[in-house]
């Protein structure tokens, strides 16, 4: 694995974004930003066509890059920029840089109204398929967004980092996930917001409306559990204030709301291998598709 953060760049407004974003975290890890264009050559039939020939979407797209990695330069000096150009398709030209890189960064756009944020279908690939973690960063944020306002209300970088936010499944915690969430909170010099949403056991779902003290003791149940859990990674980060939020309802809903007030949103997904292909996980899905703020997407066993 090189010691790079890598980004994939199309050109779009959301792959700008993320390649803004992942600059930012390459200087906050003190890593190099590598520039990762694919360069997908057109069917024989459809090169012959004018105006897209290999050669001309060559050339655009090496100026593409050449162009990206020095404005990046510019705008964040200190932080070492390399680009390739790869040909093949995006999917997989992307999942390997993920395997040969500590982070990949990737853009994700917004819907038209309300509906939330589209991962396309390469990205939404990558994330499944990838073993090391995978940011997904919406079109149109800017470093203001991931601080606190300044003292007179105004969006600024040089205000504190808002917080980390981690979803955490007492049921099965994942060392990798954890530690992940705190080292990005420590990077950032911000505290970190701990979200479990929980539900009862299905053959105590009809009587637990009416048994108001039952359901009270089922939520202290899960609010030791997340302390138990959460009781050596405080120990092991000491300077990381962290807030526990144990909530009774699903999880992926408490992580969207929590998304408003946070930097970075933090989830996991467990590698599962089976002739069904890969499995992303119904709460990582819905983070992604709604959080208002870039997603780190960390693979566990």
């Amino acid at each position: 694995m090189s010691r790079t953060v890598t980004v994939g760049l199309d050109g779009s407004q959301e792959s700008r974004a993320a390649a803004e974003w992942a600059a930012r975290e390459a200087k906050l890890r003190g890593l190099p930003l590598k520039i990762v264009h694919v360069w997908e050559p057109f069917p024989a039939a459809m090169a012959q066509a004018p105006l897209l020939g290999p050669e001309t979407r060559q050339h655009w797209s090496e100026r593409l890059l050449r162009e990206s990695a020095e404005g990046l330069r510019l705008r964040h000096p200190g932080v070492e920029i390399l680009a390739e150009q790869i040909p093949g398709g995006a999917a997989e030209v992307l999942s390997r840089a993920a395997e040969d890189s500590e982070l990949l960064v990737l853009g994700s756009r917004p819907l038209s109204g309300i509906g939330g944020f589209m991962v396309g279908s390469v990205a939404m690939s990558v994330v499944a398929h990838a073993t090391e973690p995978v940011v997904l960063v919406r079109a149109g944020e800017q470093a203001a967004d991931e601080h606190e306002l300044d003292p007179v209300g105004i969006p600024s970088a040089a205000a504190p980092f808002r917080p980390v936010v981690l979803g955490l499944d007492t049921g099965s915690p994942d060392d990798s996930v954890i530690e992940f969430a705190f080292v990005e909170a420590a990077r950032r010099y911000t505290s970190l917001h701990v979200v479990h949403g929980w539900n009862p056991p299905p053959y105590y779902a009809y009587g637990l409306a009416a048994d108001v003290e039952f359901q009270i003791e089922l939520g202290r149940q899960r609010a030791d559990a997340l302390a138990e859990v959460l009781r050596p990674w405080r120990q092991k980060f000491p300077a990381v204030i962290v807030t526990e939020e144990c909530r009774f309802g699903q999880a992926a809903g408490h992580l969207i709301d929590a998304s408003h007030d946070a930097s970075l949103v933090v989830v996991g997904r467990r590698i599962r291998r089976n002739p069904f292909g890969a499995h992303i996980g119904h709460v990582t899905h819905a983070v992604l598709h709604h959080s208002t703020v870039p997603v780190a997407v960390v693979a566990h066993g």
